[in-house]
């Protein structure tokens, strides 16, 4: 058989039946205002970390709606509240990225 080079990707989807939701909960419990993110990207698009590692706030939420770790993305945030400043919803960010990291690791914060 031909190699092409081609291979099969693995599936992408989600079964929400089985994901655990328990850390967005959490945070929701602690800041409501995480519900109410609809993932325009303004927070991405201002995101002074954004351009050199990849963080973005809407990832992270979205990824913590899908019950993925976010650590990796946590950890390029500088806190400089430019995307609590111009989210439309009006999100305080740097509150729920502060709730994160101490819903991950409560005895470092």
């Amino acid at each position: 058989m031909i190699d092409f080079g081609f291979s099969i990707n693995k599936s992408g989807t989600i079964n929400l039946d089985t994901i655990d939701c328990s850390l967005f909960d959490k945070l929701c419990e602690v800041e409501p205002t995480a519900k109410l993110c609809i993932s325009c990207g303004s927070c991405s698009a201002t995101c002074t970390a954004a351009p050199f590692t990849g963080m973005s706030v809407r990832k992270v939420l979205l990824s913590l709606q899908r019950g993925q770790d976010v650590r990796p993305m946590m950890s390029a945030c500088m806190l400089c509240g430019k995307c609590t400043m111009v989210c439309p919803r009006g999100i305080n960010t740097r509150h729920v990225l502060l709730t994160i990291a101490k819903l991950y690791n409560p005895e470092a914060l």
